[in-house]
């Protein structure tokens, strides 16, 4: 049975049955019908789809946004924001395909040489709920103005907005076939990624999640992208505005209720600021209301899910008994719901495993450094890599930030966002592959080589002739300075 649960009061909202084995096959079946006729629809068809796609985003958007919120628990406020940023990503790829999706001429000896950008077909998405429309946004955008057909398979907890999100391409004028939800559950993903009829996948979601599908997928040999988790750090100097870094600080350790793989975790501060810093920081963490995410005043709502509430005040016990101090929060908040007040956790010894773990809630762990060197090594020692934020108005630790910190991402002197215009994924544990802009459109797209040999040109030589009796070397002259001949 999949659930739908109000993560503020604790209340069933709807349940459903999972698909039957012949539903399934029967969307495996329509998807790939699909994915033989949709790519030779014309790209302005598909822009004109895209675009009615976005307005319906936005005639529906208090709609939506108050499903997300009742479903997983984001602040109304929050939900609203994630509607129009989805409706934004709809436009950036309705008017970026075409030259995004433009054959690429590349220069050689060749009549004509280019290549050519093809889709792969059905594409599974594995999502999560902690950003129930946006996540799937992301995917659905590219992979449908590229061609390809989508399924879906949402975390059970937010079927609503599945279904939901479904409708939504539907009514934008899709065919039928070109986007569907699956409602399934965790176990029957397997059964999903491993039909022939599935050309590839993209996850979003846990590191244990990745890692299963991956395995899968590298078994099948199918194109995988993964965003995982992630630890990120949040790195304050001397030199920062630090006003401004501790109000950016708290946004990022607690937006969408701390929910957020590119939330900040561990707060990184030079021993010249961090008093000041971890006083204003704590102030402010403590200012926050926690409470019905309905409510225009709420800062912080609920943890989406009971088991996630659990998970996090576990961490928190652990943080302590390895000597870390809460100075404020780390407890569940009384009556009904996944309340949770946000904690600032500092004395943490840097090696003690907590601090590589990430915690998906809004729970602050402090770190005093002395020294630029000191931050880039503790920023680093996780097996994360997907974002960071450092603050510092130097040019120079600018520069030595950018090529020395292991993320896909460093933002200065701001929070770390996904950006339509902008490549967003990680390394390390945190996953492989970019979603959003041109590369992570092109992660589902073949990219076929092209060439078209005209007239033999007389003379005409390449340095890249499969052997050597194919090639016809200059007199006295070698690529290498020395002759080819032994004699």
């Amino acid at each position: 049975m999949i659930q739908s649960l109000n993560p503020a009061t604790g209340k069933l909202l709807r349940s459903f049955e999972p698909l039957t084995r012949d539903a399934l096959d029967s969307k495996l079946a329509l998807a790939a019908a699909t994915a033989r006729t949709y790519p030779n629809e014309p790209l302005e068809q598909r822009i004109f789809w895209m675009r009615r796609l976005a307005i319906l985003l936005e005639t529906d958007s208090e709609e939506l946004a108050l499903l997300m919120t009742t479903e997983m628990g984001k602040t109304l406020a929050s939900a609203r924001q994630e509607v129009a940023k989805c409706a934004l990503g709809c436009r950036f790829y309705a008017e970026n395909s075409a030259r995004i999706l433009a054959p690429e001429p590349i220069a050689t000896e060749y009549e004509q040489s280019f290549v050519r950008w093809e889709p792969l077909g059905v594409i599974l998405a594995v999502m999560p709920w902690n950003f129930p429309l946006w996540q799937v946004m992301r995917f659905l955008a590219p992979a449908l103005m590229a061609g390809n057909v989508g399924l879906l398979k949402h975390a059970s907890n937010v079927p609503q907005c599945a279904l939901a999100i479904e409708s939504l391409v539907r009514r934008a004028g899709f065919p039928r076939g070109a986007f569907q939800t699956l409602l399934v559950e965790a176990r029957q993903v397997e059964d999903v990624l491993a039909d022939p009829r599935v050309a590839a996948v993209t996850v979003t979601g846990s590191e244990a999640a990745g890692r299963a599908v991956a395995a899968q997928a590298g078994w099948l040999v199918k194109k995988a992208v993964l965003e995982l988790g992630g630890s990120d750090p949040f790195i304050v100097m001397p030199s920062a505005e630090l006003d401004r870094a501790v109000e950016t600080a708290v946004k990022a350790r607690c937006i969408n209720n701390g929910q957020s793989c590119i939330a900040a975790k561990r707060f990184i501060v030079h021993d010249l600021v961090y008093d000041m810093f971890e006083s204003k920081f704590v102030a402010a963490m403590e200012a926050l209301k926690v409470g019905d995410p309905m409510h225009a005043e709420t800062d912080v709502g609920p943890i989406a899910t009971e088991q996630g509430l659990e998970d996090l005040l576990a961490q928190v016990e652990t943080a302590k008994s390895v000597g870390g101090k809460v100075l404020t929060g780390g407890e569940r908040l009384p009556g009904n719901g996944n309340y949770f007040k946000p904690a600032v956790i500092v004395n943490l010894p840097p090696e003690a495993a907590i601090c590589r773990e990430e915690m998906f809630g809004p729970v602050a762990m402090l770190f005093r450094v002395g020294s630029l060197e000191e931050a880039i090594r503790l920023a680093n020692d996780t097996p994360f890599g997907l974002g960071a934020s450092a603050w510092t108005r130097e040019p120079g630790e600018q520069e030595r930030l950018t090529s020395e910190l292991e993320c896909g991402q460093v933002f200065f002197n701001a929070m770390v966002a996904s950006d339509p215009r902008l490549p967003f994924g990680g390394i390390k544990h945190s996953g492989y592959g970019r979603e959003l802009s041109a590369a992570g459109m092109r992660e589902f797209l073949n990219a076929k080589t092209v060439v078209i040999a005209g007239v033999p040109r007389p003379q005409q030589t390449s340095l890249f002739a499969e052997s050597a009796t194919d090639y016809v070397e200059p007199a006295g002259a070698s690529i290498y300075g020395l002759s080819r001949r032994s004699d």
